[in-house]
């Protein structure tokens, strides 16, 4: 039905535009062959009437055309912005599926040693399935909500790991309400455990900063690494991150990660208007 409805708008302006210009060319040729003027002025000898009549006609078309291309242009945004929410949502859905894999394969393993404790981890990642799944959906979450994410998030790992972790959670929020895209941090905070405590035998330490200033927020991230094994900054998922904060702030982020012997650093810095 759609696809009728397209050929007839196409089929109308077509014969509009080609009644446009038929018009003044059989006005002309009409005084030129019939009348057999040497020159032509355009409706200069028809009935006021007549050509009060044309030039109505012209302006309608005129005003027609100028509306045409207003919904050509606003059909193109729509568009546009379509894509880019399709690709965000797509983006999205790809954040963290490695971690719950490997969660799932860790809890196999402890459901016979350990099953008060299975039960628990298997509660604790069923918040974040939830959180992943339904808020990561949205275009924008609560930073209130973001920030109780990232907790669950490291309370999961604290149960998960069987040594001591040197971890801060350094919160300064003035608007918990602030409203981000969902799922930002995580990508950060995954690769300090992945890349830090995973791969360090000895004392590892994570220290997160998370701070918002007026309508500016900014994240950060230090750990200690093993200097055989360097941070991901440009694997799969921060490509993902950065085409994500392309999209959804355009020219209002900034993301820079630093490395010194053995402590890597990320910050995050958004502006969310």
């Amino acid at each position: 039905m759609i696809s009728i409805l397209k050929k007839n708008n196409w089929l109308l302006l077509k014969v509009i535009v080609l009644v446009t210009i038929l018009v003044p060319l059989g006005i002309t040729a009409y005084e030129i062959i019939v009348l057999q003027k040497d020159s032509v002025l355009f409706l200069g000898d028809f009935h006021p009437a007549v050509a009060i009549f044309v030039l109505l006609y012209y302006g309608i078309l005129l005003i027609i055309g100028i509306l045409w291309i207003i919904i050509q242009l606003k059909s193109v945004l729509k568009l546009k912005n379509e894509n880019k929410t399709s690709e965000l949502l797509h983006l999205q859905s790809q954040v963290n599926p490695h971690f719950f894999f490997n969660m799932l394969n860790n809890l196999y393993g402890l459901i016979d040693v350990d099953s008060e404790k299975a039960k628990a981890l298997i509660l604790k990642l069923s918040e974040l399935m939830r959180y992943s799944i339904y808020e990561g959906e949205k275009n924008t979450v609560s930073l209130e909500e973001e920030v109780e994410y990232l907790k669950n998030y490291i309370e999961l790992h604290r149960m998960r790991y069987h040594k001591d972790i040197d971890l801060k959670f350094n919160l300064h929020i003035e608007n918990s309400k602030l409203r981000i895209t969902p799922l930002l941090f995580i990508i950060l905070l995954e690769n300090a455990f992945k890349h830090g405590v995973e791969n360090l035998r000895d004392t590892s330490y994570i220290y997160i900063t998370l701070k918002s200033l007026d309508s500016t927020v900014y994240f950060e991230i230090v750990n200690n690494f093993d200097a055989s094994q360097l941070p991901e900054t440009s694997g799969i998922g921060i490509k993902n991150l950065k085409r994500r904060l392309e999209l959804a702030y355009p020219n209002k982020h900034k993301l820079t990660f630093t490395k010194s012997e053995s402590v890597h650093k990320v910050n995050l810095e958004l502006q969310l208007w």
